[in-house]
């Protein structure tokens, strides 16, 4: 899957992952391979980004919506902390 986080100024992050968790409105949710065409609002949390079993990155973001289609994920986020 690819992997996009924008904000307003920059891109932060782009790469392929195999798992990645988002700070839902409702809850945090993980999103892995194939998952179903999805749109949400996101509140201020962490994104966990597995690109392996041994690599994890986290990022702190500052609300925002996530947007998955055809494993592909964008994260567009108000802010990173």
């Amino acid at each position: 899957m690819n992997l996009e986080i924008l904000t307003p100024d920059k891109k932060v992050f782009e790469g392929e992952v195999t798992a990645v968790t988002v700070p839902g409105t409702l809850g945090s949710f993980q999103i892995l391979k194939d998952h179903a065409p999805i749109i949400s609002t996101l509140e201020d949390g962490e994104v966990i980004i597995k690109a392996s079993k041994a690599d994890e990155q986290r990022f702190y973001i500052k609300g925002g919506v996530v947007e998955v289609i055809h494993n592909k994920i964008v994260v567009l986020a108000e802010g990173i902390a």
